[in-house]
């Protein structure tokens, strides 16, 4: 089968700046505007124009910049905002404008106090006003995970031929399951007039921990472009995870679907976005998290050493992390502590280990971590340090 490209819609200086206390200024992100596109990324929502000044120049000033990706500006189905976000974007080489309304019960009722009909028409509206400006238009259907789906399909079919290039089905709240979101992917490609003539893109929430998983579902069933942040910030629990959609590509290739990111910035770019916007990543994190190739266990300890695959499914330099890391707790064994120990310039014989280790549990008992200097006063405890020099 012919592998087929998911493009990577990166909206962390959109949606991932919506997080509380991690407001960006302008410089900074024209770094990260600058380095996202080096590594790859398709689109980059650079920001929402209408919503600020300061908002629209960061818009203006990446369109600038931005060499090789779309540059792409929110707005809403009102006049202004895309009047707004059209002169934001006359910089850019690859400009877009994505535009949308609410679809479900819940955003016509109580958010928007309309009608279907309504809404429909707004869509229209707004996408063929996005379209006198742009060739590149991108119409979401907020909330589209609790949206009918024989009236999204309507909502969709119309944003079609209004000139919507791009269908973002966004899982708003993070409600779905994978299986369901998969089934609504499904359902739109089967059952929309004109579906083969735009992209169908996932834009979803981790309320539930799902994000990831649904936008992966979303591929599998005819997506070709998927919505994330970097680290997976975002509004509330978050968005979809970058990191973790172009490493599930490239782990998993019978799913014949790939990206263009070059994985081995991942890392780095990671360390950029949660320096500058203040927000640590959970030690835990996939992919890029602290731990994500440490090991303090020591049957997997015993394992990596032995052989790296036993315990990790990714080579650590695909991501940018120069190896895994062995971290000495009161759980690991003496295969670890051999291994370290040999690191930092003591090569133990069995006999020698043997006493080494025994000393290695009391520390290790009293300290969450023994790090190298404390193998060195380990050692130096256990009187054959002398000997280990002759050595």
């Amino acid at each position: 089968m012919n592998r087929e490209k998911v493009q990577i819609f990166d909206t962390t200086l959109r949606d991932g700046e919506q997080v509380p206390g991690c407001k960006l200024d302008t410089s900074q992100k024209l770094v990260i505007a600058n380095r996202l596109d080096e590594m790859g990324v398709d689109i980059i929502e650079a920001g929402f124009p209408v919503s600020s000044p300061g908002d629209f120049l960061s818009v203006t000033e990446i369109s600038k910049i931005v060499k090789n990706a779309t540059v792409c500006g929110l707005t809403r189905a009102v006049k202004n905002d895309i009047d707004v976000a059209a002169e934001a974007l006359k910089y850019a080489k690859k400009p877009r404008i994505h535009t949308g309304i609410g679809t479900s019960e819940s955003h016509i009722v109580h958010k928007l106090n309309t009608t279907r009909e309504d809404v429909i028409a707004r869509a229209k509206f707004a996408v063929s006003h996005a379209k006198s400006y742009v060739e590149d238009v991108e119409f979401y259907a907020e909330d589209a995970g609790r949206t009918d789906n024989e009236f999204l399909a309507r909502v969709c079919e119309e944003a079609i031929k209004s000139g919507a290039t791009v269908l973002n089905i966004p899982d708003t709240t993070g409600y779905c399951l994978p299986e369901e979101y998969g089934a609504k992917i499904k359902f739109l490609k089967e059952n929309v007039k004109g579906i083969e003539k735009v992209i169908l893109s996932c834009h979803c929430h981790n309320d539930l921990g799902m994000a990831t998983a649904n936008s992966i579902s979303g591929a599998v069933n005819g997506a070709r472009q998927i919505e994330c942040t970097i680290n997976g910030i975002g509004e509330r629990a978050g968005n979809t995870a970058l990191e973790e959609v172009v490493m599930i590509f490239k782990q998993h290739p019978y799913l014949n679907l790939y990206t263009d990111i070059d994985s081995k910035q991942l890392n780095e770019m990671s360390r950029l976005v949660s320096e500058s916007m203040g927000m640590i990543v959970q030690p835990n994190k996939a992919i890029v998290g602290a731990n994500a190739f440490a090991h303090s266990s020591g049957i997997h300890q015993d394992g990596v050493i032995k052989n790296r695959a036993t315990y990790e499914i990714m080579d650590p330099l695909d991501v940018g992390v120069n190896e895994s890391s062995i971290v000495l707790t009161a759980r690991s064994g003496r295969a670890a502590l051999a291994y370290r120990a040999k690191k930092v310039g003591y090569e133990l014989s069995k006999v020698q280990l043997d006493v080494v280790y025994l000393e290695f549990l009391k520390f290790a008992d009293i300290k969450k971590e023994v790090l190298d200097g404390d193998i060195h006063q380990i050692i130096e405890v256990c009187k054959i340090y002398n000997e280990l020099i002759k050595n």
